[in-house]
């Protein structure tokens, strides 16, 4: 489960959390199945929002992706923000929630580097290990499609609640996690300069509850 702190974890905390979980297993069976259809029993949300036009907004959007950009967030932020995005990277999501900061486990599941045709996409995957209030899967990727040129960012996350607190507080974890990809898109938007049409709401898909508990 995730570890609740009420000081912001240090480095050297930070460090020591990630080693701690170097070698353990993903939290939940479906690795990977944000490639594809989200499995049952878990709740999924989806935000795609258009973030400009052009290759020059593409290569913008890629490595504000890989500077982590799209976890500055203040409430929220990845550690390292150095971490090289690639499959088995282990990455520890610092959020503020419930009064305390939390420390997740995550690992890189793979990641997404296509050319095909008229769409390019570049992003990455990843899931959750034990020490994490949630289970399950996130999915960030960044397109530009040349039939209208247009720049989208992508979001799907399937996810559960492991910790007591998350279960309890359902309604709350719900919330943060659509301000989550609503902060996200937005930290985007301002890393790829605004582009044309850039918006947080209007392209808001939402989500589905398809948790049987």
């Amino acid at each position: 489960m995730g570890v609740g702190r009420l000081p912001k974890p240090t480095p050297g905390r930070i460090r020591a959390f990630l080693s701690a979980q170097g070698r353990a297993e993903f939290s939940y069976r479906h690795v990977g199945a944000t490639a594809g259809t989200p499995p049952a029993g878990f709740a999924v949300d989806h935000t795609r929002a258009r973030l400009g036009s052009g290759e020059a907004a593409f290569a913008a959007a890629v490595v504000a992706l890989k500077r982590w950009e799209h976890f500055r967030l203040g409430w929220v932020e990845a550690w390292s923000p150095e971490a090289e995005i690639r499959a088995g990277t282990h990455v520890a999501v610092v959020a503020r929630a419930f009064g305390m900061w939390w420390l997740n486990a995550c690992r890189v599941v793979d990641v997404v580097d296509e050319h095909n045709g008229t769409i390019r996409r570049w992003g990455f995957a990843y899931g959750t290990l034990p020490a994490h209030v949630e289970r399950g899967e996130e999915r960030f990727l960044v397109e530009w499609d040349r039939n209208d040129d247009g720049v989208w960012y992508d979001i799907l996350a399937f996810s559960r609640p492991c910790h007591p607190l998350a279960r309890l507080a359902y309604p709350l974890t719900r919330r943060l996690q659509r301000r989550f990809a609503r902060d996200s898109v937005a930290a985007m938007i301002r890393a790829t300069a605004g582009g044309a049409g850039g918006s947080v709401d209007s392209y808001w898909t939402g989500g589905a509850d398809r948790s049987s508990s």
